[in-house]
């Protein structure tokens, strides 16, 4: 009996697994197209195939449920920078890994990518709470950065500088490359004809950050 009470207990949990995972996906792919104040729970709901009532034995509320879209990419995304940085490469090299990451990232997975581009002080925002719960993951994501440079800096490799500098230095490169890549497609209006190739910019990001005469 407690056999049959544990499978019943995993197959309702893998339904409700699947169920709010179908709801994120339908909140990522508005949230980037429309943004957050534009888009509403009703139409998150119609797009998952859900009722409106539904949404909320999952989520407190649409602020909630924009949070969750980030914390679910950044659970993926995030040991993935800690990997690279944890390997035995040089620190240069873990930077064009990392950068090769975050690129290839946005690009598996486009509503997100146009959501997280779409998501600055240029364009409409979310409520300042809802950034605070995901402020976390952002600075996780900055230490990781700064820690490969401050490494490669004890290594010669690195030119000098403040290392968390260097860290959001590089992921504004990372994100303006971003904004122009075809393979995301347009936050807004067209999407621009690919200006650079992947492999050149991993050269200039490089090149930006390596000691000079080194």
């Amino acid at each position: 009996m407690a056999q049959a009470t544990s499978r019943r207990e995993q197959r309702r949990q893998q339904h409700h697994e699947l169920s709010r995972n179908q709801l994120l996906d339908a909140a990522e792919e508005l949230f980037g197209a429309k943004g957050f104040h534009d888009t509403t729970l009703k139409e998150v709901a119609e797009r998952a195939e859900f009722s409106v009532g539904s949404v909320y034995s999952f989520f407190d509320n649409k602020d909630d449920l924009f949070l969750q879209v980030f914390l679910r990419r950044g659970a993926e995304l995030l040991p993935e920078m800690e990997a690279v940085a944890g390997s035995d490469e040089p620190a240069l090299e873990q930077v064009r890994r990392l950068v090769a990451l975050e690129v290839e990232f946005f690009r598996e997975h486009k509503h997100f990518a146009r959501l997280y581009l779409r998501s600055s002080p240029s364009t409409s925002l979310p409520p300042l709470s809802v950034f605070e719960g995901f402020r976390g993951n952002f600075e996780r994501a900055m230490q990781v950065q700064a820690g490969v440079f401050r490494r490669g800096q004890q290594a010669g490799d690195v030119r000098d500088g403040d290392a968390y500098v260097l860290a959001r230095l590089m992921s504004g490169m990372v994100a303006t490359y971003q904004l122009l890549d075809p393979a995301i497609g347009p936050t807004n209006g067209s999407a621009p004809a690919e200006g650079m190739p992947l492999g050149a910019f991993l050269d200039i990001v490089t090149g930006a950050f390596q000691r000079p005469g080194g």
